[in-house]
């Protein structure tokens, strides 16, 4: 018996991509795809696949919101995320899949196999608890820094985060960049992007930026963005650039 799969992103590329990586299976037949998450609904409610590649990020009801609408019984779930530690932990978390953009053939036919294998063994009652599980640890509230305790000779200042421009990752610090300041802090990145608050996003591996301080969103040769701020630097952005302008939009 196929495997009947629906597609949710609001990226074309994203949908052709999968679509085309699981056209290599003759186990799998894709019985849907959905552009936003209104659609999605509609098609998971009556299509009713047994496994569903989600998109996390979608301009008004994202990957989350959709599973919301639909409550218990899930379908499996794959949850596709473009670079993001913070959804990645909480799918790792509660032993829920996820794939990261651009999909890879070798970890999608990874993703593949345990969807059969816990359609096999548990059915769906069990991936509805752990995806409703996910989806209220991310309701319950959390603590954001408001201050960033920085030394300054014998002294230890505490820099309000929403004064920060960005943050630079070196090594096993933080460089963090105040107006013409800059501050080390002895932090590793991604430890302190689990505590900034929603105007901060990761644009890169090495960058997170505040938003409030971004002026513009540049292209440059080869398909490669650039972040403007407002005192005129620019740092380079390897996010989706969807995502990124969405995020300025509601930041």
């Amino acid at each position: 018996m196929k495997l009947r799969v629906v597609i949710v992103d609001d990226e074309p590329l994203g949908r052709d991509r999968i679509r085309a990586l699981l056209g290599s299976d003759s186990e799998v037949e894709v019985v849907g795809e959905a552009v936003d998450g209104e659609e999605a609904v509609e098609l998971i409610g009556r299509v009713r696949p047994d496994l569903v590649f989600l998109d996390v990020q979608m301009p008004g009801l994202d990957g989350f919101g959709v599973l919301k609408r639909l409550g218990a019984p899930l379908p499996q779930v794959v949850f596709v995320t473009a670079f993001d530690s913070h959804a990645v932990k909480a799918f790792e978390a509660h032993a829920l899949d996820y794939l990261l953009k651009p999909a890879r053939p070798a970890r999608l036919r990874d993703a593949l196999n345990r969807a059969r294998e816990q359609l096999g063994k548990r059915g769906t009652d069990d991936v509805s608890r752990r995806v409703l599980e996910l989806l209220e640890s991310r309701a319950a509230p959390s603590a954001h820094l408001t201050r960033i305790p920085v030394r300054s000779g014998e002294r230890t200042l505490f820099l309000k985060v929403g004064l920060v421009d960005w943050f630079e990752a070196a090594g096993n610090y933080v460089v963090v960049h105040v107006g013409k300041e800059n501050h080390v802090l002895r932090e590793t990145l991604s430890g302190l992007e689990e505590q900034l608050p929603a105007q901060f996003l990761r644009i890169s591996r090495s960058v997170i930026v505040n938003l409030e301080r971004v002026r513009e969103l540049q292209s440059m040769t080869a398909g490669e963005h650039v972040v403007l701020l407002q005192d005129g630097k620019t740092l380079p952005m390897t996010r989706g650039l969807r995502e990124v302008e969405e995020r300025l939009k509601f930041s």
